[in-house]
């Protein structure tokens, strides 16, 4: 059975000012999207799921949906505010979607096999998928045992701006205590740190293995979703800027011995486009890639 891979991409792009997930930044116009379904085909992924909003559809459906067809099956799912479980309502004052806790959880309705969660405005690397895919492949589909893949904190920074990263604590068998979220994270001229609540800056080493939400699953989850986010709903819904959050839903399994999460350190290039100016460097990068051989100059032929 292959694993699935579903791509969260119904995000707004606010700190980017334009809709990251369809930029193009390959050579022949590509988008970060496609180079991780490119990299997850070569891994043994067999179906991709996007998560959108209902207003992309006809664009997602042209610029992405059409490239892939006949490389690997499509299915996608909207992500929307009022798509809430029976007896729950849209609050007033509630602008946008629920958070990425709720993306994976309306992803179930097209997934019954092992699977991986990416956010659609990230470029992973070729390890990464492998690592995950041999995860997926050597796990029980009806075991709680999942993986987050880990990256060393200071090849996630961005040169423009601060970043929130999801800390991991790691046991000495590799598995995970637990994810702390630290906003604000930066280079300083001491090095690299982040702010407290309190506003102290307090250092970090740059080794600290972070999660960018690229994390693998058995079908499992889906069941522990919908129970976490009825007791956020119950217990924030009425904020009209909570989120439920992957990490959030991952941690508390964690916590309460109701799931095992691997953490699968990886070596591979990850970059992103936190703020616009990030942009150039990205196009860089893949550029290098393209011309090192890791990927051809234009990805669907």
């Amino acid at each position: 059975m292959k694993p699935t891979l579903i791509v969260l991409a119904a995000g707004m792009g606010s700190r980017y000012g334009r809709l990251k997930q369809l930029d193009p930044f390959g050579p022949a116009g590509e988008t970060l999207i496609e180079y991780s379904v490119y990299d997850a085909i070569r891994a043994g992924f067999g179906k991709v799921v996007f998560v959108i909003r209902k207003s992309l559809e006809a664009t997602f459906a042209e610029e992405i949906f059409a490239k892939l067809a006949g490389h690997i099956r499509v299915e996608y799912v909207f992500q929307e505010l009022e798509y809430l479980p029976e007896g729950f309502s849209v609050p007033a004052g509630r602008v946008k979607p629920w958070g990425t806790g709720q993306a994976v959880l309306l992803a179930g309705a097209e997934v019954n096999e092992p699977f991986a969660v990416i956010n659609g405005d990230d470029f992973y690397g070729a390890e990464s998928f492998r690592g995950l895919a041999a995860f997926l492949a050597g796990t029980d589909p009806a075991a709680a045992d999942y993986a987050v893949v880990g990256y060393p904190l200071r090849n996630t920074l961005s040169d423009f701006g601060t970043v929130a990263r999801a800390v991991c604590e790691v046991d000495a068998g590799g598995w995970l205590r637990g994810m702390r979220e630290l906003t604000s994270i930066g280079r300083t001229a001491a090095g690299i740190g982040y702010r407290d609540a309190g506003g102290a800056e307090v250092p970090l080493t740059g080794e600290e293995t972070v999660s960018m939400n690229m994390m693998g699953f058995t079908p499992s989850l889906f069941a522990h979703c919908r129970v976490h986010f009825e007791a956020f709903l119950r217990e924030q819904g009425n904020d009209p800027k909570a989120e439920f959050y992957l990490p959030l839903l991952v941690n508390g399994l964690v916590r309460e011995g109701k799931a095992r999460v691997k953490v699968l350190p990886t070596t591979a290039t990850w970059f992103g486009v936190t703020y616009l100016e990030d942009r150039p460097l990205v196009v860089e990068k893949i550029a290098a890639l393209t011309a090192s051989g890791a990927y051809p100059p234009r990805l669907w032929k």
